[in-house]
């Protein structure tokens, strides 16, 4: 649109991180719509056409809907930093966009509206910037959030994240989701050698990796439960010793509309990563807020604009509350437990998504963000629930599995 933007980034050396590097199909639409579907062009990335399920040496494919769209329409998995410094050079390459490594220390406020911002340069000096509307996506660990909305950040679980090099998973271009015991194993490529690993460990503490204890975790209880085409492949990576771990974060969307400022991104709304749904939301998002700023010409009266940004909030629900919900909801049933009727819901979901069909396209339309809509996954919710509740009751039903139907449907 022409406006000058000014871009303040903490650190613009290539980032390595486990995570942000799963673009759903509806994340790659999004990313057309904004013209920077060539930022996953020469950095090796790999088409994803679907997932693959397996729980006790079952396997299940389930593949996106795609049928309806160009053949460049899929999945994408990548190195998050090829993908980050691709869109950086899109941005520099921009007349009006200057783009400056630097830390930002606070938020200036003025009359209970944000002016600008308060940074540190790469040389150490302190200098200010201002701007009628500034956007604050500074991540998961975000620093500026807390003037900006109420976060309520809660750490479910964490990931260990390891690289498989020259091995095949067993469905090409697929997503592979273990249904593990204490919880989910996750493979997908991300370059046309290397495959991620993602094995998550509930709760907050995680084995120590400098003591040895987490290689004999993922050897002792995890390796026996991966794919068998892939074991020998596992251990050497665990052997080979590049092991890392990421706290996995949630958090709803609760903002404090602030003139002058809006939130985006990790910084503003999080969502359990197993289902590899935050960048669509966050590609999603900057396509709603690109449309409602669109038409505007001026952004310096900051009480009027803030009012009229009130309305992002109401348009990004339908993407982002169906894959926020999908994505909590998919971890809780997809984790083991002893209880009777979390293992009937556990398997019913297995079973009903192995049904193929609208079972398994439904539900996966929704995860791929290719149909969000909120109604479609109460219907799926349900329709999985009385499916559960159907294969206890028949042929006989005993008063014990008619109290676990009971269960299982509230």
């Amino acid at each position: 649109d022409g406006r000058r933007v000014h871009v303040i980034e903490r650190d613009l050396s290539e980032p390595d991180r486990i995570v942000g590097e799963l673009l759903q199909p509806g994340g790659y639409l999004k990313l057309i719509e904004l013209g920077l579907e060539d930022c996953v062009k020469e950095i090796d990335a790999q088409q994803v056409f679907g997932y693959a399920l397996f729980k006790d040496g079952k396997r299940t494919r389930l593949s996106y809907p795609l049928e309806n769209f160009h053949s460049d329409v899929s999945g994408r998995s990548f190195h998050n930093g090829r993908f980050i410094q691709r869109m950086r050079e899109k941005a520099a390459s921009l007349p009006n966009v200057r783009l400056e490594q630097g830390v930002v220390t606070s938020l200036l406020e003025e009359k209970e509206t944000i002016r600008g911002v308060q940074y540190k340069t790469k040389d150490g000096r302190e200098l200010t910037a201002f701007a009628p509307l500034t956007i604050v996506c500074d991540g998961c660990f975000s620093n500026l959030r807390r003037s900006l909305c109420n976060p309520q950040v809660d750490v479910p679980s964490c990931f260990v994240g390891l690289v498989l090099e020259n091995c095949h998973l067993p469905y090409a271009n697929h997503g592979h989701v273990i249904l593990a015991d204490p919880s989910p194993i996750l493979f997908y490529p991300i370059s046309s050698t290397e495959i991620r690993c993602l094995v998550d460990v509930p709760g907050q503490k995680v084995p120590s990796i400098a003591n040895g204890e987490m290689a004999n975790y993922l050897k002792t209880v995890v390796a026996p439960q991966v794919p068998p085409e892939i074991y020998n492949s596992f251990v050497a990576a665990v052997d080979k010793g590049n092991i890392r771990t990421m706290p996995n974060r949630s958090m709803p969307a609760s903002p404090y509309p602030t003139p002058g400022a809006l939130l985006m991104g990790d910084a503003f709304n999080m969502r359990h990563p197993l289902t590899g749904g935050g960048m669509t939301v966050a590609l999603s998002d900057i396509v709603v807020l690109r449309d409602l700023l669109k038409p505007l010409r001026d952004l310096n009266d900051a009480p009027t604009l803030c009012k009229y940004l009130e309305s992002f909030y109401t348009l990004r629900k339908p993407v982002a509350s169906t894959i926020n919900t999908l994505a909590g909801a998919l971890y809780k049933v997809f984790c083991a437990s002893p209880d009777q009727a979390r293992k009937e819901m556990r398997q019913a979901c297995f079973d009903y998504l192995s049904l193929g069909g609208v079972f398994s396209t439904g539900p996966i339309s929704l995860l791929s963000g290719l149909n969000p809509r909120p109604l479609s996954l109460v219907l799926h919710f349900f329709a999985v629930a009385i499916y559960g509740v159907g294969r206890l009751l028949l042929p006989f039903p005993s008063p014990k599995r008619i109290w676990i139907g009971a269960r299982l449907i509230s």
